[in-house]
């Protein structure tokens, strides 16, 4: 019987690394090994509310994901069954009719602000890591990724961060903190806590593997 897969939840604030972390780890093993599942891309689909009411959606907020779409697709990965992952269109502000085949692999990295401030999330994951970086360098970072990435404004990016991404971080994601096993500090520059999480992964993934034998 083939083991249940590795469960490792990322979490962490906007800008925080936690995909230099992901990155990281998931360079450490082959492509067929690991399998990363952004809370990002669990949106919940917009398409039914006029374009500027989409604009105002707080996407900090627990109430912006589809966490139901996106436990339902864990649990069928951890079943060792294939999901079509969804894709969400950030000029739309609303989920795209594009979706992603993915197919089941033996460590499952899923990464976002708020996975660690949903139970039902959380009971699913076998290691919890929360990446915790000063604000400053967070806000930089999401500047950064916001303009380059997602066609943002300066002024949109400073407006959308002092109104609804630092308060939110202070009022959800900062508590989730209390939940982790382990805290990287400085995300992916944290080249120590990658490599004993690399390690531990490798242990796993060898006892799985001796059990299968």
């Amino acid at each position: 019987m083939k083991e249940k897969p590795v469960v490792i939840g990322v979490a962490g604030g906007s800008g925080s690394g936690k995909t230099s972390v992901t990155r990281s780890i998931s360079q450490r093993f082959s492509d067929k090994t690991i399998l990363v599942i952004e809370q990002d891309y669990y949106y919940k689909d917009q398409s039914h509310l006029p374009y500027e009411e989409r604009l105002n959606t707080n996407y900090d907020h627990p109430l912006a994901f589809d966490n139901d779409l996106l436990i339902e697709h864990l649990k069928q990965l951890i079943d060792s069954k294939g999901i079509e992952k969804p894709v969400y269109d950030y000029k739309l502000h609303t989920r795209s009719k594009k979706v992603i085949q993915v197919e089941p692999k033996d460590v499952i990295i899923v990464e976002g602000i708020l996975i660690l401030e949903d139970p039902r999330l959380v009971d699913l994951m076998d290691i919890k890591v929360f990446v915790d970086t000063d604000a400053d360098l967070r806000i930089i970072r999401r500047l950064l990724r916001d303009i380059k990435e997602r066609g943002r404004t300066l002024d949109s990016v400073i407006d959308q961060y002092l109104n609804s991404v630092r308060p939110m971080h202070l009022q959800f994601v900062e508590q989730t903190k209390r939940y982790a096993d382990i805290i990287i500090p400085e995300g992916g520059q944290n080249k120590v806590a990658i490599d004993i999480m690399a390690t531990k992964i490798e242990q796993i993934l060898s006892k799985n593997q001796a059990n299968n034998s």
